[in-house]
């Protein structure tokens, strides 16, 4: 087991203090949106072994048959397959959908020949991997998440003259439900430039005066305040608003079209971080690729489902590359499979960390340990809350 030092990713939309207090440290004013742990090459993990720091992906590539065990070895070769996340939001993050492993592959093939910088502000695809992803809400948290049925959006829109209005009623009027929701967002991402302004503010302005409708009656205006002249606010409204609570979770596969819009939880995907944007972001948005990945079926809210085991809940979505378990809150007494390697989080209190092979240790809160495959079933013991990520299942 190596203890390790994870790197924050600042981005806009972080919260100032939910990840300072996790680790114990004084908030100093900056936005704090993410907390990586896994060895993605945009923000790997350090582990502190016996002769010193190692990066944590050099660690796996010096001996990956031993640290991830033959098993996960042979199924993705000398990577760990998953990244574990801590994530805060004070403000809502993009509107965005992941790729297929098919077209991820594809897009970063077809931009590494177009010799297209991994950091350009232009690039979709950063890696070959897709990313499915798991959500666990630590508190109330607010999300947008996959398509509703057309004629809900339609009726909401009842009674509005504005002109973007009238066009998507039009649109979501479409029999076929995939026509209808494809013709809406192809409307709002592609507005022409000279006339995108007006239609937003006419349809805003209109939205907002005529009083509270629906379940989306706040997030247009919040929106496009948040984010002026950006066509996501009103395609927030083609999508299922959801509150988790806290233990509720989310799986999100490829094609799903999503936004988070505040709270704290904890994330496991794919180690991916390949993201086309529809909008509420200054970042880069490719529309036609966008356009091209987006799943319209009208599917019910995806929440993960998870099952009681050796003391822990354990979420096994179908993501071959990650499975998440909690541990508490309270007192503990659980055991984590030793099937290959595992990234624990302590989120509250202390608890002790026991392996089948080698020494254990103590982890209190904000504190992280890598397990390596050959350290065998881990047990969990101590008064506490803790996430652990581990392979998912073949």
């Amino acid at each position: 087991m190596h203890r390790l030092t994870n790197q924050v990713r600042p981005y806009a939309w972080g919260a100032r203090t939910a990840i300072p207090r996790l680790l114990g440290a004084d908030p100093d004013g900056t936005p704090q949106a993410e907390l990586w742990l896994g060895a993605h090459h945009g923000a790997p993990s350090t582990a502190h072994c016996e002769d010193g720091p190692r990066p944590l992906p050099r660690l796996i590539a010096d001996d990956p048959h031993r640290v991830l065990g033959h098993g996960t070895a042979e199924r993705f070769g000398a990577r760990l397959p998953f990244l574990l996340k801590f994530l805060a939001a004070e403000a809502p993050l993009s509107l965005q959908v992941h790729p297929d492993a098919t077209r991820a592959r594809a897009g970063f093939d077809a931009e590494e020949r177009a010799g297209i910088p991994l950091d350009a502000p232009h690039r979709n695809y950063r890696d070959p991997h897709h990313k499915p992803e798991l959500l666990l809400a630590l508190e109330p948290f607010e999300a947008l998440c996959g398509f509703r049925e057309p004629a809900a959006t339609g009726a909401e829109l009842r009674g509005l003259t504005c002109e973007l209005a009238v066009l998507l009623r039009a649109d979501l009027a479409v029999p076929d439900t995939h026509a209808a929701l494809r013709a809406a967002l192809t409307r709002l991402l592609t507005l022409p430039d000279g006339s995108r302004e007006r239609l937003l503010d006419e349809f805003v302005a209109e939205w907002s005066a005529s009083g509270p409708r629906g379940t989306h009656g706040d997030i247009v205006a919040d929106l496009a305040v948040r984010y002026p002249g950006d066509p996501g606010a009103v395609a927030s409204l083609l999508l299922n608003r959801v509150t988790l609570g806290p233990g509720q979770a989310l799986f999100l596969p490829a094609g799903n079209l999503h936004a988070y819009l505040q709270g704290t939880a904890v994330e496991v995907m794919a180690s991916s971080d390949n993201v086309l944007r529809a909008g509420l972001t200054a970042k880069h948005v490719d529309a036609p690729e966008l356009l091209d990945v987006v799943d319209f079926s009208v599917l019910p809210i995806p929440y993960a489902r998870s099952g009681l085991l050796e003391g822990r809940r354990e979420f096994r979505p179908a993501a071959p590359e990650f499975a998440l378990h909690e541990i508490g809150p309270g007192r503990v007494a659980a055991h984590l499979p030793g099937e290959g390697p595992t990234v624990v989080l302590a989120l509250h209190g202390r608890v002790e960390l026991v392996a089948e092979v080698g020494q254990g240790l103590t982890l209190e809160r904000g504190e992280s340990v890598f397990v390596q495959a050959d350290s065998g079933p881990i047990k969990v013991e101590g008064h506490g809350h803790v996430v652990a990520a581990t392979v998912g299942s073949h």
